[in-house]
């Protein structure tokens, strides 16, 4: 499933060098694959944008997200803060609306 253009636009600003960006888009298109668990959940923009989210514009900040989500998924939403039923509405705040 590609990224959606929200998070591609975020990618962009929190890490605005080309190579970088292009660079945490793979891994996140690829974290079904390396994961080995919860294929389904490391497809969804509610997981890439927590990881993200508490990356925080640092490729260190992403690898830590990214064993953080190895060990649990749901750590990584109470994490992320979006693990609560408002996470949509975080979504959009932090994202910004999605674009077709």
């Amino acid at each position: 499933m590609p990224l959606t253009s929200r998070l591609e636009r975020r990618i962009r600003r929190d890490f605005p060098d080309p190579d970088t960006a292009a660079e945490i888009s793979r891994r996140l298109f690829a974290l079904p694959e390396t994961m080995g668990y919860s294929r389904d959940f490391f497809t969804q923009e509610r997981c890439h944008a927590a990881m993200l989210l508490l990356a925080g514009g640092s490729v260190r900040g992403f690898d830590e997200a990214q064993e953080l989500a190895a060990r649990d998924w749901r750590d990584l939403l109470v994490a992320a803060d979006l693990a609560e039923s408002d996470w949509p509405a975080r979504l959009d705040t932090e994202l910004g609306p999605e674009t077709p």
